[in-house]
């Protein structure tokens, strides 16, 4: 949907072979999902490593995949994924994105958010 972009996505199988299967336009960011996926090594997880737009740009399209059942996070944080281990395998509880809060937006604080979002293609 936003032509042009960068990206790199890896899956990590849950049974069968149980490989990370890869996929990407930007060796780079490739590299970095297939790092991410095995440091992770949950069964059944996929992650998308992007440049040139942001994860809003596509997130809707994500999923509309019938195979996505859940997303995470979409950001452009740094994030901590935690991860819950048995005899099975390796599961995602949950992620944590960002820094905690800081205080509550004023009205400049609004006006700037509202303009961002514009600017990006996200009309409020």
């Amino acid at each position: 949907t936003v032509p042009g972009i960068k990206f790199g996505i890896a899956f990590c199988e849950a049974s069968g072979p149980a490989l990370v299967r890869y996929s990407g336009t930007d060796q780079k960011l490739i590299d970095l999902a297939v790092g991410n996926a095995e440091e992770i090594g949950a069964g059944h997880v996929f992650i998308i490593f992007l440049d040139g737009t942001f994860p809003i740009n596509v997130l809707n399209r994500i999923k509309q995949v019938p195979e996505v059942c859940s997303i995470y996070c979409a950001t452009a944080n740094a994030v901590q994924v935690v991860i819950a281990e048995t005899e099975k395998g390796r599961g995602i509880l949950g992620v944590v994105d960002g820094i905690s809060p800081k205080g509550v937006e004023t009205e400049t604080d609004i006006a700037e958010r509202k303009s961002f979002l514009r600017k990006i293609g996200y009309k409020l």
